[in-house]
């Protein structure tokens, strides 16, 4: 029998003690670093001449390849943790107008960048919204349509996200036809009073019915969106997720921070302060899903991804593979992930892309023949360096730096080496295990555009 002396209990008293001094000291804003730069820093938008160009440039390299997300805004009802550009309807015939808008604005890239129809097509991703809120006819008339305009790699992964609410077998078959092999559930959470709290009633059997039915069907990876930090999530909630979670062995587990951000989402607003957990209390679900995720063999991926070791994403962890860009971690990269659709964001060695927000400025721009362009970024020289350095932070929990860098950054971070969240190993920046939890602090020593000019309002959400 383990026994456990008055001194251990000192010890282990005085080690979660620090840590939520930790906690307190560094739950600041903090971007999530999906891009860099990132967005509110965004400056010098390419005219369309500009971003037509960089997409021909990077084409014409030998070996190029691209990835295609498309954004269908749709959805019956609001989830109010919800930070995405939706549109709420229950009017399914806007579903055959938006259809083709998507399809005219892939025909003006076509026309402009002929190459896309000859370079391999790695990837297309299907995010929103709810891209089953279209039938499973249109959805299998879309991407069919697309796929027989294009070159199709050959080692291709097609990938979609989906509420289980409104997904059905047909929605799994119309894309499994097309060689699509990846979905991606929305779960949250599954207590009762947590969903209602955000709107989104979705028994445990939906989810669990509909992972077993893309499994028979051949589905190789089907992927968890959880949510920590909900209005209402306790401890008692979370280990409830956490097991359920792990007895439906979900391929990949996406377990998010929930961001919150009123001043971006005015639904936020309703949820009360003294609902939803903070700081020490808000990391105390993410560390015990964590711990059991990893008991139960799941791989941690980056800052908040889980796979199985036979997933691809664990695999490109493995082998230094592993990606970060605007959908989140990625076993890919590609020379262009091209964004189709309202709000949708693009990217090239070069540049950032996105299209308008507002879906009928956006439907109005591509019937008159042209990209929507709502703001872009055009990179400098510095832009990229540090991208790659971010990224590389962020998919290996390293990054080898200059030496300059490292005698900007042991000043600059100074207060993170003391507590020993982070250390240099010659010239290799590290996280330490302790330090997983602050990334994001990390993170923000490289990031030149937000220490030359720290933002004067609230724009990022809590680090923790």
């Amino acid at each position: 029998m383990l026994s456990i002396t008055l001194t251990d209990l000192e010890n282990i008293l005085k080690v979660e003690g620090k840590m939520k001094e930790l906690l307190a000291k560094y739950d600041i804003p903090a971007p999530r670093y999906t891009s860099y730069p990132t967005v509110p820093y965004w400056e010098e938008t390419p005219k369309f001449e500009q971003w037509m160009s960089s997409i021909n440039s990077t084409l014409s390299k030998k070996d190029s390849s691209w990835s295609l997300y498309i954004h269908i805004p749709f959805c019956e009802t609001l989830c109010t943790f919800c930070g995405c550009n939706t549109t709420i309807t229950k009017d399914h015939r806007r579903e055959a107008p938006y259809l083709e808008v998507l399809l005219k604005e892939f025909e003006i890239y076509l026309k402009e960048c002929p190459d896309l129809s000859k370079k391999p097509l790695k990837e297309i991703h299907l995010g929103g919204g709810t891209p089953t809120f279209f039938s499973p006819e249109n959805l299998g008339n879309l991407i069919k349509r697309i796929l027989s305009k294009v070159v199709v790699s050959k080692d291709f992964e097609g990938s979609f996200e989906v509420d289980p609410r409104r997904t059905n077998k047909d929605h799994l078959k119309a894309l499994y036809d097309q060689g699509f092999k990846r979905v991606s559930m929305g779960v949250q959470d599954f207590d009762e009073e947590v969903q209602r709290l955000v709107n989104r009633i979705q028994p445990e059997n939906i989810t669990k019915d509909l992972t077993l039915a893309a499994r028979e069907m051949g589905y190789t990876s089907v992927n968890y969106d959880l949510i920590y930090g909900l209005p209402k999530q306790d401890l008692a909630k979370i280990k409830v997720l956490t097991q359920k979670t792990i007895e439906h062995r979900p391929d990949r587990i996406a377990l998010y921070s929930f961001a919150l951000v009123p001043w971006i989402k005015p639904t936020h607003r309703i949820f009360k302060d003294e609902d939803l957990p903070v700081g020490a209390e808000k990391r105390e679900l993410y560390e015990y899903s964590r711990g059991e995720l990893i008991k139960a063999g799941y791989v941690e991926i980056g800052m908040d991804h889980f796979a199985l070791p036979t997933d691809s994403l664990a695999k490109a962890a493995e082998t230094g593979e592993l990606h970060r860009n605007f959908m989140g971690y990625t076993a890919h990269r590609t020379d262009i992930l091209l964004g189709l659709g309202v709000s949708s964001i693009s990217e090239t060695p070069d540049m950032f892309h996105q299209n308008e927000k507002k879906l009928p400025i956006y439907e109005r721009g591509i019937e008159e023949g042209r990209i929507p362009t709502l703001r872009g970024h055009i990179h400098t020289d510095e832009d990229k360096e540090h991208r790659e350095l971010i990224l590389k932070l962020m998919t290996r929990w390293e990054v080898e730096l200059s030496e300059s860098k490292i005698n900007d950054l042991r000043e600059y971070l100074k207060s993170l080496i003391e507590d020993e969240l982070m250390l240099f190993n010659g010239s290799t920046l590290k996280v330490t295990e302790k330090g997983t939890a602050f990334l994001r602090n990390i993170c923000m020593g490289l990031d030149m555009r937000l220490r030359s000019q720290h933002p004067d309002r609230k724009v990022f959400s809590q680090s923790i």
